[in-house]
């Protein structure tokens, strides 16, 4: 449902905008553009955040959760310390979320260091040039079917399906 539904419905939104900028661009007619493209963004950063969190989940029975491998574990292990202390920043990120919105571990090419982020909107504090590695969805429509209101339990969950193998891949391509 989550996929089916909330998911496609960024895709829908975004069409729909697109739609919009081409007729009035066809027909020479003015639109509201603060209006248009702040939807455009919110309806793009939902479908982009959506993409990736998917992609964040292990496929059943492949193995998901467990700590990250390689570059990526080395990465985390320095910036905090321990992957437990990783863990529970993100965890405490996820958690503090006020309403709706993301938890993300990005990276910043600049100085080299990985980042979690917490995200309250699709289309607000994404941060041009940090590459998502890793995200968490905690919109109630990521959770309320099979946790209620219970984000705490979903959060934990989230720790076994972890997909740290493309949140590798993602990291090592940017680090060559």
């Amino acid at each position: 449902m989550h996929y089916q539904k909330h998911h496609q419905a960024y895709v829908n939104g975004a069409n729909a905008v697109l739609e919009k900028l081409d007729k009035a661009r066809k027909d020479n007619t003015d639109l509201d553009m603060k209006a248009v493209l702040k939807e455009l963004s919110f309806h793009f950063g939902g479908y982009r955040l959506h993409n990736r969190f998917w992609e964040n989940l292990a496929p059943a029975g492949r193995g998901g959760g467990g700590a990250p491998k390689g570059d990526l574990a080395k990465a985390i292990d320095e910036e905090y310390g321990t992957f437990d202390r990783f863990k529970k920043e993100f965890s405490q990120t996820a958690l503090s979320v006020e309403g709706s919105g993301w938890a993300v571990l990005t990276f910043c090419e600049k100085t080299q260091r990985t980042l979690i982020l917490q995200l309250e909107k699709h289309n607000v504090n994404i941060i041009p040039g940090f590459p998502i590695l890793l995200v968490l969805d905690v919109w109630e429509h990521a959770y309320y079917l099979d946790y209620k209101n219970d984000r705490g339990k979903f959060v934990e969950a989230f720790w076994n399906i972890v997909n740290w193998e493309m949140a590798g891949k993602r990291f090592d391509a940017l680090k060559k």
